[in-house]
């Protein structure tokens, strides 16, 4: 591949496609059965199990192109807390590999309620208040769920 190609970005569409794929990959890399919803499961990208079949979970994939690890989700995250659904943030990393940050959706519901309320409260440009808006942020800047596969290794025990 060139590397004008190799730089270009993507769709978004395919950015997000390709993000479901590469979870999927990794759970089934790591003894886990993985399944791509197509769009046909509310509120769950993936949804995944242990081979036994016992405690499937749910997983929202959110995807950017970068190494940002910054992702734009909807305010109905801040009501998605519930323990069997996990945020994988995937960094796609332009043509390096990806890189992934698993979180509970417990943790982004709540860093996103706080932080967007934080936002709200403070003035914009020109000392403006901030307009309410639907959009979310999830940041991940200091790596806390950088790599946690683990939060997902006590599914079928």
């Amino acid at each position: 591949m060139s590397d004008t190609l190799s730089h270009k970005l993507l769709h978004s569409g395919l950015s997000g496609v390709a993000g479901e794929y590469f979870v999927a990959g990794e759970l089934s890399r790591r003894g886990f059965i993985a399944s791509v919803t197509l769009g046909n499961a509310q509120g769950f990208d993936i949804l995944a199990t242990k081979p036994d079949g016992t405690n499937i979970v749910g997983l929202q994939v959110k995807t950017n192109q970068h190494s940002l690890r910054k992702w734009p989700v909807s305010y109905k995250v801040e009501s998605s807390a519930r323990s069997d659904l996990y945020f994988v943030f995937v960094n796609l990393n332009g043509i390096n590999q990806p890189s992934y940050h698993i979180v509970l959706s417990a943790v982004v519901a709540e860093h996103c309620r706080t932080n967007h309320a934080t936002w709200l409260a403070t003035l914009g440009k020109g000392g403006r208040p901030h307009k309410d808006n639907p959009i979310r942020t999830f940041t991940d800047s200091d790596g806390l769920y950088l790599g946690k596969w683990e939060i997902l290794d006590s599914l079928g025990a």
